[in-house]
């Protein structure tokens, strides 16, 4: 029945012309991409948690390759606009017991013909804490990075739909 079921799920994905995030975010960016994230003179180690979060994302999202800034079919350039984290859940007491981390991104990438494109996204991320007691150096550094990476499948997002109103890939 299970494989009746997924065969007919599989058809269908392939009768209709579904194609993957990728394949449009690829057309838009290419397959080589050259990554930098400016580096925050107020709080570098956010800067190195995006960056890795933009590797990751580059690498399993995109399904692009990270290269040299002179071998890249596009040079993307991200800067941490701001982080905040704002509480969101209380005890009985009054103590915050659950918060929101968020990140807005700029990003500035330029693409194979040379045109300089920008937009802005952010990423939300929410989180537990003990009541009455402060955030962690970890628990924020793990919040920063998947609010980051919530950003980043903003931007993914937005580049993909670009990529599909190309009209290239309607056929």
């Amino acid at each position: 029945m299970y494989k009746i079921l997924g065969f007919i799920v599989v058809l269908f994905l392939v009768g209709c012309g579904y194609k993957p995030t990728s394949y449009y975010v690829k057309d838009v960016l290419g397959d080589k991409i050259y990554a930098q994230v400016m580096i925050s003179k107020v709080d570098p180690k956010n800067s190195v948690i995006i960056k890795d979060a933009l590797n990751e994302a580059i690498i399993t999202r995109f399904l692009g390759k990270l290269t040299t800034k002179e071998q890249a079919d596009t040079k993307l350039f991200v800067t941490l606009n701001s982080t905040s984290f704002s509480p969101i859940l209380y005890d009985n007491n009054g103590y915050v017991i659950s918060y929101k981390a968020k990140v807005i991104l700029k990003f500035k990438y330029e693409d194979k013909q040379g045109e300089i494109q920008t937009l802005s996204t952010s990423g939300e991320y929410d989180f537990p804490i003990e009541a009455n007691s402060a955030i962690s150096e970890s628990k924020r550094f793990e919040a920063i990075r998947y609010a980051s990476l919530d950003a980043i499948n903003e931007f993914v997002s937005t580049i993909s739909v670009r990529g599909m109103q190309n009209g290239k890939h309607s056929k």
